[in-house]
């Protein structure tokens, strides 16, 4: 599982910080979460294939988190682009995209999919034999979602040694790895669990953007691999956090503690601070294991 921050600053772009854009690398799939302006150009500086990107998530409907889809959508045309291109976000959404496309008569040479989201339960939008993804209901100004992001546990690793002490032909060896017990000719029935070995646990990657510190979302996350977590103000401006409906990095620490989440990757920082490693410092006094987003970061897990 891969993760390319292309930008994770609040509010409006500046020449050395772009507003929230990521990619996501996992299962073969690459996601595009949130496209604040400038995202096209990011993914042009860092060397991201344009055709590998065929879903859009995006969180919710403030600039500095979808203003870039309209350019990258005409640039993908432009391209020549011929795959379906997949976009999840609010209702009015496909609204939006259409009509800037009609008044510039440039309807796009691909099918473009919009998939609007209006449930404030989290509900799966996107799912095949590898990946599943379920929308996180935020709390912000206006309707918002992060994504859950699941690997599947397709098939569990044989075990060899033991499949040969009981001479098992190798028929049955896809059966067995997705999980089926073993009947040997007398009668005896080999539990799968003695023909294998548990696969590694999937991965799982919460992006959560813009929110007021909530724990209704714990559920939903609870035990997740990689928790990213919106953290716009330090402790000291948490009135201004309320007031915006944002976040703290020491109350994104929470959230990761409380979701027993392995890593917390922070962003979406306010531009007022002249050091985000004041971000990792705050956040650390309530969960260790934390990384700092920035633009051109990137992680591997």
């Amino acid at each position: 599982m891969k993760i390319k921050i292309l930008g994770c600053y609040a509010a409006t772009p500046r020449t050395i910080t772009n507003p929230t854009s990521q990619v996501l690398e996992i299962k073969n799939h690459m996601f595009l979460i949130d496209c604040g302006e400038g995202t096209q150009v990011q993914l042009r500086k860092h060397k991201i294939k344009f055709s590998r990107i065929e879903h859009v998530f995006i969180s919710h409907l403030h600039g500095d988190h979808f203003f870039g889809l309209i350019g990258l959508i005409s640039t993908f045309m432009l391209l020549g682009r011929e795959k379906d291109l997949h976009i999840y976000g609010p209702k009015g959404i496909k609204e939006a995209i259409l009509l800037l496309l009609k008044l510039g008569n440039a309807y796009t040479s691909y099918n473009l999919y919009f998939h609007e989201l209006t449930s404030n339960e989290s509900e799966i939008v996107f799912e095949d034999n590898k990946v599943r993804v379920s929308t996180i209901p935020l709390k912000h100004r206006v309707y918002t979602n992060g994504y859950l992001f699941e690997e599947k546990i397709t098939e569990r690793p044989l075990n060899i040694a033991t499949i040969l002490n009981y001479d098992i032909d190798k028929l049955y060896y896809n059966k067995i790895k997705m999980g089926g017990d073993i009947t040997l000719e007398d009668g005896r029935v080999i539990a799968n669990t003695e023909l294998t070995f548990d696969p590694p646990l999937p991965n799982s990657y919460a992006f959560c953007s813009d929110t007021v510190y909530t724990t209704t979302i714990l559920p939903i996350i609870k035990n997740v691999k990689v928790l990213y977590h919106e953290s716009t103000f330090l402790e000291k401006e948490a009135h201004l956090a309320e007031k915006t409906m944002h976040t703290t990095a020491k109350q994104a620490a929470n959230i990761a503690k409380l979701a027993n989440a392995e890593t917390l990757l922070l962003g979406h920082y306010s531009t007022r601070y002249g050091d985000i490693n004041l971000f990792q410092k705050e956040a650390q006094e309530i969960f260790e294991n934390v990384l700092l987003g920035d633009d051109g970061a990137a992680f591997e897990f």
